[in-house]
């Protein structure tokens, strides 16, 4: 199942066996996908990077793991871009596939040098943004 972003599923859930990553198996659905005001709850950079290694140590093939950042600016380094954590120094780069996408541009715009708290993909390759919350009111953008 594939939900567009911002929207949230009333759903039945139940684990699904398996060693590795935690796997849900979808069970009765209790309402329609309808649009949510809800924002998960965020992380720093350096505990996103702790947590894929964690991950990583439980499944050595796993590719990376989705987390929300909570309050980073993008910035440019170099020849990439990274997002960096607006209460620490530190950051993340990001993927050589986030830098040539049409959403790196979306995400620097609406942060426009002021933190935003962003979903995506933390793995060996860097971050891959997906999601876009400006950090006062407003509604998710998505990114890919």
């Amino acid at each position: 199942l594939a939900l567009p972003v911002g929207l949230a599923l009333d759903a039945e859930l139940s684990a699904y066996p398996g060693a590795g990553q935690p796997r849900m198996a979808l069970g009765e659905r209790f309402a329609p996908p309808a649009p949510t005001d809800v924002r998960p709850p965020g992380t720093t950079t350096a505990r996103a990077a702790a947590r894929y290694g964690e991950a990583l140590r439980d499944d050595p093939w796993l590719d990376s793991v989705p987390v929300t950042l909570e309050r980073v600016i993008p910035a440019p380094d170099g020849d990439g871009w990274q997002l960096a954590d607006a209460d620490e120094d530190a950051a993340l780069p990001l993927t050589p596939a986030a830098r040539s996408h049409p959403g790196l541009w979306r995400l620097v715009a609406l942060s426009g040098g002021a933190p935003v708290r962003v979903f995506g993909e933390c793995g060996h390759r860097g971050f891959t943004p997906l999601a876009v919350w400006p950090e006062g009111p407003g509604e998710v953008v998505p990114l890919c």
